[in-house]
């Protein structure tokens, strides 16, 4: 017997059973967003915690990674019966095929299962549906359940996508806003304030090494930040990710992780 389960959420960076094979790749015509409410690991039934689910649009992809389980009915089953408990949040199990960036066009596997959710709140109690970029910011900030803080699902994901060599405009975006608001729950007054560590800061320093990074860092907003993305989107990645100089000595104020 096989299965294989692709994960575009938390799965990215802690599958959390035993697998024989792991693949980077992507799903078509879906995209990740924040739509789905926690209500027992990162937030509460008072103040649910927004974590990803996926959302059918037509042209879209979706990066993540797909395990494969291999052997006996019995290893199958014990994988199966972790995630369903792990992902109870969602209410159905699609197939899908899943590619690999060497092949756009014909599937690396087909058969592929993910959890999904029924973007219907009457069909599914845990969809929250989709809210203005500062409201669900503002959620994410601010939720935390007995397995953490919701902003640390947000930036732990930010990374993990990172690390496949595959980000998310869209979570980043939200990890900016998300930083805003907690800055300025703080008294701080920060901005998009990012650690060194941090994806952003990383994408940032390399391809502004020549730039007063120090006055770019303190003022950042959403057309900066749209524009450095749009510098990102036509150099690939491969062009800069083995030379991220970590030389920069700026102080930056650390993430809330």
């Amino acid at each position: 017997m096989v299965l294989w389960v692709f994960g575009y959420g938390s799965l990215i960076w802690n599958p959390g059973f035993d697998f024989d094979e792991k693949i980077v790749g992507f799903i078509k015509d879906y995209r990740r967003v924040f739509d789905l409410a926690c209500i027992d690991h990162r937030g509460t039934p008072e103040n649910p915690a927004r974590t990803c689910t996926l959302e059918a649009k037509k042209g879209a992809v979706c990066w993540g990674t797909a395990y494969c389980v291999r052997g006996d009915r019995e290893k199958e089953r014990a994988a199966m019966k972790y995630l369903e408990r792990r992902e109870c949040e969602y209410d159905q199990k699609t197939s899908v095929d899943f590619y690999k960036e060497e092949d756009l066009l014909r599937p690396a596997v087909t058969g592929v299962l993910v959890f999904t959710s029924t973007p219907d709140k009457k069909a599914s109690k845990y969809y929250l549906g989709p809210a203005p970029l500062e409201e669900t910011a503002r959620q994410i900030a601010t939720a935390h359940g007995p397995c953490g803080n919701n902003r640390d699902y947000l930036f732990l994901l930010e990374k993990a996508l990172f690390n496949i060599g595959h980000q998310d405009d869209c979570v980043i975006e939200l990890a900016n806003e998300v930083r805003k608001i907690i800055g300025s729950l703080k008294g701080t007054g920060v901005v998009s304030y990012v650690r060194k560590d941090t994806p952003s800061f990383m994408r940032i320093h390399h391809w502004m090494g020549q730039w007063p990074l120090r006055d770019l860092c303190g003022r950042m907003n959403g057309k900066v930040w749209s524009a450095l993305r749009s510098v990102q989107d036509v150099i690939q990645w491969s062009m800069w990710r083995k030379n991220i100089n970590h030389s920069f000595t700026q102080k930056i104020r650390p993430e809330p992780i």
